[in-house]
């Protein structure tokens, strides 16, 4: 199963150079993912590509960021910004990170509006 995330323009652009190796969320998803689709929020407001998880860390905060720093792609200060509030995180560790040739409007996954932080997809085929 998919998943579409909703992931700023910087951290996407980071993610498809291959910067930022990790995802992080405060809350992750239920079902058993493969893959993710990424939609880059504003101002691109469009799906730009998709990559396979290779595995999703679990870890109280600060052993997390001393597990993922290296590949993190964002500033020490903004992670324990971003998880403030939290006690325990999750990394989506990411492979295979392909980039669309050409933007994709969200219609195209017959979605109406962006998720706040994820939707479940089908698989293709």
């Amino acid at each position: 199963m998919r998943v579409l995330l909703s992931i700023k323009p910087t951290f996407a652009n980071a993610i498809f150079e291959g910067h930022k190796k990790f995802e992080f969320r405060r809350a992750i998803f239920r079902e058993e993912i493969t893959h993710v689709v990424v939609y880059a929020s504003s101002p691109v407001k469009m799906v730009v590509g998709e990559f396979k998880i290779d595995r999703i860390l679990f870890d109280d905060i600060t052993p997390l960021w001393e597990r993922t720093r290296k590949h993190a792609g964002i500033a020490e200060g903004f992670f324990y910004s971003y998880f403030s509030e939290k006690e325990k995180g999750y990394a989506i560790a990411i492979k295979d990170a392909v980039l669309y040739d050409e933007p994709t409007p969200l219609e195209m996954f017959n979605l109406t509006r962006p998720p706040q932080s994820f939707a479940y997809l089908p698989s293709p085929g």
